[in-house]
C-alpha cells in the first residue's frame, strides 16, 4: 500500500517527534508499505523517509522543481518525482496514494490534511485518513473541530471521516483494517 505521509519540513521542533516519525517510516517499510511524501530533507518529512530507509522501505519523494536546491529535497528516494507547482505536487500525493496520515506539522501540513479530508466528505475518495496524535500535539485541532461541531458549521459525522492515534501500531492496524465502501462515506 502506498501511504503518503504529511509532516513538518522544519527542524526546530523537539527530538521526540523525530524519534517518533521515524519509528512510524521504519514501521511502515517492515509492514511493506511504500511512503510517499513531500521530498523534503528536514523536518517529519526527512524523519519519516529516513526511518522508511534504515528498513529498505520503498520510498517515493514528490516536490516541486523550484526546490530542487542545496540540501532541501531529501535525494536518497527510490523514487524523487518533479511537479511545476505546490498544487500539482499535493494533487500527485493525493491521486497515488492509497492512505494518508498527519504528523505533526504546520501550516502546509493542516492545508494537505484539510484537503484530503474535504475530498473525502464530498465522496471524492474513501482512502484512510489517520492523524498520528504525537506527544498529543493534535488534542488542540480535535478540540477546535469539537467546537466546530458545537456551533453547527460542521455535522458530528464528519469527525468519523478520520481517525486519531496516539501510536504507529494504532495507526497502521487501522489502515491496514480499514474496510469501508464510498457507498457508505457520506457527504457532511
Amino acid at each position: 500500500m502506498k501511504i503518503c505521509v504529511f509532516g513538518a519540513s522544519s527542524d526546530n521542533i523537539d527530538a521526540s517527534y523525530f524519534d517518533a516519525v521515524e519509528d512510524l517510516g521504519r514501521k511502515l517499510a517492515k509492514n511493506s508499505h511504500t511512503v510517499v511524501f513531500g521530498g523534503g530533507a528536514h523536518g517529519l518529512m526527512g524523519a519519516v523517509a529516513r526511518g522508511a530507509a534504515e528498513k529498505n522501505g520503498k520510498i517515493i519523494g514528490i516536490a516541486p522543481s523550484f526546490f530542487d536546491v542545496g540540501d532541501i529535497l531529501y535525494k536518497d528516494s527510490g523514487e524523487l518525482i518533479f511537479t511545476e507547482t505546490m498544487a500539482e505536487r499535493k494533487k500527485m500525493m493525493e491521486d497515488i496514494s492509497d492512505a494518508f496520515i498527519a504528523v505533526p506539522g504546520g501550516v502546509g501540513t493542516f492545508e494537505e490534511f484539510f484537503e484530503v479530508l474535504t475530498l473525502k466528505q464530498l465522496q471524492k475518495h474513501n482512502k484512510p485518513l489517520v492523524i498520528f496524535n504525537v506527544n498529543r500535539y493534535y488534542d488542540k485541532l480535535e478540540e477546535l473541530l469539537e467546537e466546530i461541531v458545537k456551533a453547527g458549521f460542521m455535522k458530528r459525522e464528519c469527525k468519523s471521516v478520520y481517525k486519531i492515534c496516539n501510536s504507529a501500531e494504532e495507526l497502521i492496524a487501522y489502515i491496514e483494517g480499514y474496510n469501508e465502501t464510498l457507498e457508505n462515506v457520506k457527504k457532511y
